[in-house]
C-alpha cells in the first residue's frame, strides 16, 4: 500500500501515530481513520472496516484486544490538527470538518453549539473522520470521450454515485484533464470555475489548492454552491463550472441559471442509478436533457471508481465507457 502521508502521521497523537505507523505495513489501502472516544480504532477500506489488534500491532477484522481511542488522544490530535490554535480554524469548525496541509479532509462532531440558528462552535469532540485524500491521475480517461465533444466543447455532465465509490477523484481528474488540456483527444485547455463547498475536490490548504487540479482552474472553496455559481459567472468568465454533490431546489435553480449564461455545467448527485434520482422529487429535474446531455453511472463493483456505463439524454441510449 501507499504510506500515509507526514500531514496525517504529525496530525495525531504519538500514541495514536506509533499504531498509524504499525497499520502500514498492511496490504490495504486505507480510506479513512476512524477515531471515536473510547471506542476502537478502525480503519476503512472498500467500504470495509478493519480494528487495530494490540496483540499483533495490525489490523484485523474480528475486533480482537482492540486499541481504545481514549479522550486524551481525541484533544490532543484535534489541537495538532489545528496547530493548537482553533481559532484559527474556527471558520472551518463550524462547518464540521477542518482539512490538513496535503488535502486530507477531517470530519469533526461532538457538542454543537448553536447561536441565532447558526452553528457557533463544536466543542467537546467525541469524534474524528480522517479521510485519506490521493490523487489517481487519468481516471477520467475512460469517460473523456462523452465529456468532450468537437475537440473543443464539453457536454453538461452528472455523475451518479453512491457514497465512497471514487467520485470525487473522477471528479478532480476531469477537472484537471479540461484545465490543462488533453492532447490525446486535441482538447485544447479551457477556464474551470470549482466550487469546492466541503474541500474535497482541490483539497485547498490557506487557499493553495493541494491538488493538481489543472492550470486554469479557479477555486472557491466552502462556499455554498449556490452562492458561489453566481459569485463565478459575475466575476471568472468561466467556460465550465464544476461542482460536487447538487442537492437542494436552490442549487438546481443556480444550475439553469449558469446554462442560460453560455457556461457548461458538470456536477455530481448521490445515488444508485438514474431511476433512483427520477424518484427524488427535488433531484428529479436534473435528468432535464436542456440541462445535462451525459449521466455516469459509478459504483465500486471493481472497487471505487468503478464506471458503470454512461446515458445519453438527448439520444435516450447507453453507452460503456471505454
Amino acid at each position: 500500500m501507499k504510506k500515509l502521508s507526514d500531514e496525517i502521521l504529525n496530525s495525531v497523537s504519538p500514541s495514536l501515530r506509533e499504531k498509524i505507523v504499525n497499520i502500514q505495513d498492511n496490504d490495504i489501502n486505507i480510506e479513512e481513520i476512524r477515531l471515536r472516544v473510547q471506542k476502537p480504532l478502525i480503519v476503512n477500506s472498500n467500504s470495509k472496516d478493519y480494528f487495530y489488534n494490540k496483540s499483533i500491532n495490525n489490523l484485523d477484522t474480528r475486533n480482537l484486544n482492540p486499541y481504545i481511542v481514549t479522550k486524551e488522544d481525541i484533544e490532543q490530535t484535534f489541537q495538532l490538527m489545528c496547530k493548537y490554535s482553533i481559532h484559527s480554524f474556527i471558520d472551518d469548525i463550524k462547518k464540521g470538518f477542518i482539512t490538513l496541509k496535503g488535502g486530507h479532509r477531517v470530519g469533526i462532531v461532538g457538542k454543537v453549539i448553536i447561536e441565532d440558528g447558526n452553528v457557533k462552535n463544536i466543542k467537546h469532540i467525541s469524534s474524528l473522520n480522517i479521510r485519506v485524500s490521493r490523487e489517481i491521475k487519468n481516471c477520467s480517461d475512460k469517460v473523456l470521450g462523452h465529456i468532450i465533444k468537437n475537440f473543443k466543447e464539453v457536454n453538461n455532465t452528472l455523475i451518479i454515485s453512491p457514497p465512497q465509490c471514487g467520485k470525487t477523484t473522477l471528479l478532480r481528474d476531469i477537472v484537471r484533464n479540461l484545465s490543462n488540456g488533453n492532447k490525446g483527444r486535441g482538447f485544447e485547455g479551457i477556464k474551470v470555475a470549482l466550487i469546492d463547498e466541503r474541500n474535497e475536490i482541490s483539497g485547498s490548504y490557506l487557499g493553495v489548492p493541494q491538488m493538481d487540479v489543472g492550470i486554469r482552474t479557479d477555486v472557491i472553496e466552502t462556499c455554498p454552491k449556490d452562492i458561489g455559481i453566481m459569485m463565478l459567472l459575475r466575476a471568472m468568465s468561466p467556460n465550465v463550472i464544476v461542482t460536487d454533490e447538487i442537492g437542494s431546489e436552490k442549487e438546481i435553480k443556480a444550475l439553469y441559471t449558469a446554462l442560460n449564461g453560455g457556461v457548461s455545467l458538470i456536477t455530481t448527485v448521490h445515488g444508485d442509478s438514474i431511476e433512483d434520482i427520477k424518484e427524488r422529487n427535488e433531484l428529479s429535474k436534473l435528468l432535464d436533457k436542456e440541462l445535462f446531455k451525459k449521466v455516469i453511472i459509478l459504483s465500486a463493483r471493481n472497487g471505487p471508481g468503478t464506471v458503470e456505463k454512461v446515458y445519453d439524454l438527448e439520444e435516450k441510449r447507453w453507452y460503456f465507457a471505454n
